[in-house]
Formats: C-alpha cells, sequence, structure tokens
C-alpha cells in the first residue's frame, strides 16, 4: 500500500486539487493507495464515490499537520507499507518512517533564500526522501538551485484525464452567449497577479483596433478580479471582455472549445511563479493553441512554434505581438492542430508509466 498524504484536494476547487485527484485515480487502478486529506465542508459525498479509501483530517490550520502526522504514523505502524507520497515538503516533515518517501514539488513551495530556516527545513526534508518529483525542468532547475541534491530529483509533469465528450447544451449557449464574436481570446485560471490579466487586457486595446469583434473570456475568481474589471471600464473595453464564474465544467469546457487561443502569459510576481500550467495542457485538448510566459515551466506545456507560443509576460510589446502574431493569417489553426496532436503524451494513463518506474510492481 501506498499512502498519499496532500494539503490540496477534492472536493475543493483548484489546479493542485485537480491534480493530486487524478494521479490518486490513477495509481489506485496499480496500487492498493489510501489518501489523508484535510478536512473540507461537503468531502463525504464526494469521498464516497472513490474506489479507495480517503481519511480526512480537521481542526486549526496550525495543529492539523500536527495531527495528520501523528495519524499516519500510527497508521504506519499496524499496516504493510512500500512508500509515502506527498503533494508538499511540510506534509512529510512530521512523518517519522523509514518507508521511502517521494515528495512532489511544484515550485512557490520551495522558492525561498539559502540559508534561511525555510530553506533549511526545506532541504532537511528533500534530501532525506528516496525522490524528488519535480513538475518541470523549471522547477527542477530551482530545486538544485536552493541545494537539493540533483540526484534525487526527477522530471514528471502533471497528467490530464481524457476530455469528456462536449455538451451540446453548453456548445449552444456559448454560441449564444458570444454571437459575432471573433476571435476569441480566453484565460481560465484565478484571478493573480502573475497570470497577468493586467496585461493581457492592456494588449486588447490595441488588439480591437485591428480586429474590432474581437472577445477576451476570462473564467476565474481571485484577488485581482475587481483590480482586472476596473481596468476594463477604464480602457472602454467592456464590450471586449467577459467574465464568468461559479460555471460548470461542462460550460467551461465549451467555452475553451469555441475560443481560438489560450492566453496566459504569466511572470514571477515576488516568490510566485507558474510551475508547469496545467490549463494550457486542458485547452490542447480541444484544439487551441496558448500562449505562455518565459518565466517558470510553461515551455514543458507548450512547444514554441508547435503547440502555441512562448512570451515574455513581463513585455507588454511582446504580448501584443504573439497574440497579433497568431492571429494573423488564422496561425492558431496550425498551432491548435500541432496541441491536439500532442497532448496525448499528458493523459494520466501515460504518465502514471513514469510513476511506476520510480515506484515498482
Amino acid at each position: 500500500m501506498y499512502l498519499i498524504v496532500t494539503r490540496s484536494y477534492p472536493p475543493e476547487i483548484g489546479g493542485m486539487q485537480n491534480h493530486l485527484w487524478g494521479f490518486s485515480k490513477e495509481l489506485s487502478k496499480n496500487f492498493m493507495i489510501k489518501v489523508f486529506a484535510d478536512y473540507i465542508e461537503g468531502h463525504k459525498t464526494f469521498d464516497e464515490q472513490s474506489s479507495f479509501s480517503i481519511e480526512r483530517v480537521g481542526g486549526i490550520k496550525l495543529l492539523r499537520k500536527y495531527r495528520k502526522a501523528q495519524l499516519i504514523n500510527e497508521f504506519i505502524k499496524g499496516n504493510k507499507i512500500k512508500g509515502i507520497i506527498a503533494d508538499h515538503w511540510k506534509s512529510l516533515e512530521l512523518i517519522k518512517s523509514n518507508k521511502k518517501k517521494y515528495c512532489l514539488i511544484h515550485s512557490k513551495e520551495i522558492n525561498h533564500p539559502k540559508g534561511t530556516s525555510l530553506n533549511k527545513r526545506v532541504l532537511n526534508v528533500l534530501n532525506n526522501v528516496e525522490k524528488v518529483i519535480a513538475n518541470s525542468k523549471y522547477t527542477k532547475n530551482l530545486a538544485i538551485d536552493i541545494g537539493v541534491n540533483k540526484d534525487k530529483i526527477i522530471i514528471i509533469n502533471p497528467g490530464i484525464d481524457h476530455s469528456e465528450k462536449l455538451d451540446t447544451n453548453s456548445l449552444d449557449k456559448v454560441e449564444s452567449l458570444l454571437k459575432v464574436k471573433t476571435p476569441r481570446l480566453i484565460t481560465v485560471s484565478r484571478f493573480d497577479k502573475r497570470k497577468n490579466h493586467e496585461k493581457v487586457v492592456m494588449a486588447l486595446r490595441n488588439l480591437k483596433q485591428i480586429y474590432p469583434d474581437i472577445v477576451y473570456i476570462c473564467v476565474g475568481y481571485g484577488d485581482e478580479e475587481e483590480n482586472i474589471k476596473k481596468l476594463v471600464k477604464e480602457l472602454d473595453l467592456e464590450a471586449q471582455v467577459m467574465f464568468f464564474k461559479d460555471i460548470s465544467n461542462e460550460l467551461k469546457n465549451a467555452l475553451i472549445a469555441k475560443s481560438n487561443i489560450f492566453v496566459m502569459p504569466s511572470f514571477i510576481h515576488k516568490k510566485s511563479v507558474e510551475g508547469f500550467g496545467i490549463a494550457y495542457v486542458e485547452a490542447a485538448q480541444y484544439g487551441i493553441p496558448s500562449i505562455g510566459g518565459k518565466d517558470g515551466g510553461a515551455a514543458d506545456a507548450i512547444e514554441h512554434k508547435k503547440t502555441g507560443l512562448i512570451c515574455d509576460g513581463n513585455n507588454l510589446d511582446d504580448i501584443y505581438s504573439s497574440i497579433n502574431s497568431m492571429l494573423e493569417n488564422k496561425k492558431y489553426l496550425e498551432y491548435g492542430k500541432g496541441a491536439k496532436d500532442n497532448v496525448s503524451k499528458f493523459y494520466w494513463s501515460n504518465i502514471i508509466k513514469e510513476y511506476k518506474k520510480i515506484l515498482g510492481n
């Protein structure tokens, strides 16, 4: 049996949550597993649908990791455990066991200056596990830079499930909402500084001079939402930008499928960086190419000039030029085909083979 210890798990919404859910589902097809996850409202209905055991740990956040570690340490004593897989170094910090440990790393959570107390804690965990599993080349290099033993690190990109068949009613609803608006840009993500909605909106001001019916679709919520809406109003772009949140998965997928370009030119904001960018791969399933930023791990998800474009997310001119060059002569159709042809390597059924190599049979 393998234990999966996570701080991010459905029904909580988010990219990490989806990643851990997909990973645990696929791993359970090959090994017996048990998941230790944080308590979240509404988890019972979700957990009952799972084919494997999920144990939830609640309480005050400050004390939760101690309680979770205690439960895991007790569980290990009474069961035959092959190994422990965690989604965060803090999840392993208090687990006292000689069982093989594996830690997934994503970028931001390990990005602490060398010599600081947090850096020392990170290294104390990661340099004592069996393998450190980085989500991209960028994250691997970051781990080496902060002092992680490079021989312990392997790269396994995040996976996705095969796309569900698009819902006809949702597709019709999208066409009704968008009507003649074209070309269509879309971002599906939290409203976070590093996701760079701001510069896409600023580029849109010039793009609408060339493409008067252009539309930018923003799906998500977050701290920057009101700031972006304010900017849209200031730039007189309310007819060009549409906001969606709290929508069904079917409608979200239909919005992506009916768009032309997925745009998320992320950049490094403080310590926050895009470690990989699963949203680019999810768009690729529907034949939608992406524009990502050169900072972070987007280059693992987007093949430049094949499945999309990599630009400088700090440079407004570069973002504008990248969007315009993909719209000119409908270049997005070529890149979209490349994206769809390339996406199969990210399916969980293929990604799990890399995990099996390190976990064994």
